[in-house]
């Protein structure tokens, strides 16, 4: 109960929560911000995966595992700050938080890539690229003209992309933002990414829905 008075009396953008606490439980906790006018975002903290489902039944902005790693905290503050309207000491708070736990300053984001394209290896300008697909021991690269591969794994080309250009959708799926479209719900459900100028659709990953919960 602490918590819950804390939080309505600072009226944080976004709350951190374990899910066993003494007295309410962080789904709980969650359950009561949930019904205010203004709630803030929740981040899930935990070292049990078996409450995933409840977490985001309540609206989880997202759900961490301890031991929580460095790459994995980083990619959810990114996606706070891309996310949140928030005014620069919310971000400059969300920065701190970061760097205590040591983060190094990014390196410059990915610019060129090799290719396989074929029987040739191209050099392609990270700008033409439309989106990125996890495809096996290889990630398709999707661009205007076709399609290419590289050997380097999803997880590993997301650490050298700038994030603001480039959003994580799904665990298989990375888009350059500047070709996005928009988005639809389909029958069942789930929110699709609209492409410009191309057919395919998208499926934006529970995890990731709140990136377009504006559009």
């Amino acid at each position: 109960m602490q918590a819950l008075a804390l939080i309505d009396e600072l009226a944080p953008d976004v709350v951190f929560l374990d899910i066993q606490m003494p007295g309410l439980t962080g789904i709980e906790l969650a359950a009561r911000l949930c019904e205010g006018s203004k709630p803030p975002r929740v981040v899930f903290t935990t070292a049990y995966d078996h409450y995933t489902l409840q977490a985001f039944e309540h609206a989880a902005f997202d759900y961490l595992l301890k031991p929580i790693g460095m790459e994995r905290l980083t990619r959810t503050v990114e996606r706070l700050k891309r996310t949140l309207s928030v005014p620069a000491p919310a971000a400059d708070a969300l920065q701190a938080l970061l760097q205590q736990f040591g983060a190094a300053p990014a390196p410059a984001p990915l610019q060129w890539i090799r290719a396989a394209h074929g029987q040739e290896t191209r050099l392609i300008a990270i700008d033409e690229v439309i989106y990125f697909q996890s495809n096996d021991k290889y990630t398709s690269v999707f661009l205007a003209d076709g399609e290419s591969l590289i050997r380097t794994p999803l997880s590993k080309l997301r650490e050298q992309l700038d994030a603001r250009q480039f959003w994580q959708i799904h665990r298989g799926v990375i888009v350059a933002a500047k070709h996005v479209a928009g988005t639809r719900t389909d029958f069942r459900g789930r929110l699709l990414v609209r492409l410009k100028g191309r057919d395919e659709q998208l499926v934006v990953s529970r995890n990731y829905v709140e990136l377009f919960r504006q559009m």
